[in-house]
């Protein structure tokens, strides 16, 4: 189970930080993503990781600003957000996949590789 915390409404230009807590091992994947789902309706990825060699995947319009990162020790997996603006504004997602093994995360972007997803927070910039 994945549980996403800490979003909020913020002034453009603001910064917040989401957290997605599991309720197991975070590591027991390849990948972690985070997505978000906008008022257009459309889910897209935003930063991925894998797991076990840390690449770092963003989408490119929040390259620069977004930061994806994890801690293994709390089972937990953040999305700092700086500089937001009000094209940030949408519901955010953690999700993980259950793959055995892999050394990239190509398809990071793709909901279908991912086979658990969190509820999702929602962020506001405005």
């Amino acid at each position: 189970q994945l549980v996403e915390s800490g979003g909020g409404s913020v002034q453009v230009g603001g910064s917040l930080r989401l957290t997605c807590t599991a309720s197991g091992n975070i590591d027991s994947g390849v990948c972690l993503g985070w997505f978000r789902q906008g008022p257009s309706g459309g889910r897209e990825g935003v930063a991925g990781i894998l797991i076990h060699g840390g690449n770092l995947y963003y989408a490119d319009s929040v390259k620069g600003r977004f930061t994806i990162s994890k801690d293994n020790v709390k089972n937990t997996l953040y999305l700092q957000m700086n500089n937001l603006k009000p094209e940030d504004t949408a519901m955010y997602y953690c999700a993980a996949d259950q793959e055995i093994f892999g050394v990239a995360c190509p398809n990071w972007a793709k909901q279908d590789r991912y086979g658990l997803w969190g509820q999702g927070t929602q962020v506001t910039v405005s």
